[in-house]
C-alpha cells in the first residue's frame, strides 16, 4: 500500500448550518458549511410541507378515490360511462 495518499481525516471537525445548529462529525475538511441540517430539515423536523404544482395531489386523490370505490363495488363501469357520456353531452351543448 502507497504512503501518505489519504486526506488528513479530522474526528472533530465543526459543522455550522445556515439555521444556526453547529455540531462535530467525522470528516476530512475540518470545518464545514451547509444550509440544511437535521434540526432544520422538515423530514426530521415535522414540517413537511407538500407543494403542489397544477394540482397533482388532488389529482391523485381523485383517481385513488375512484379506484377505491370501484373495488368495493360502489360504482358499476355502465355508470361510469354513463356520467361520461353526460359530460360530453353537456361540453358538446355549450
Amino acid at each position: 500500500m502507497k504512503r501518505d495518499i489519504h486526506p488528513k481525516y479530522y474526528s472533530r471537525a465543526k459543522a455550522h448550518c445556515a439555521c444556526g445548529a453547529s455540531f462535530e462529525v467525522g470528516s476530512t475538511q475540518e470545518i464545514i458549511e451547509t444550509e440544511v441540517c437535521s434540526a432544520c430539515h422538515p423530514f426530521y423536523t415535522g414540517k413537511d410541507k407538500i407543494i403542489d404544482t397544477a394540482g397533482r395531489v388532488e389529482k391523485f386523490k381523485k383517481r385513488l378515490a375512484k379506484k377505491e370505490a370501484l373495488k368495493t363495488g360502489a360504482k358499476t363501469k355502465g355508470a361510469v360511462k354513463k356520467k361520461k357520456e353526460q359530460k360530453r353531452k353537456t361540453i358538446l351543448t355549450k
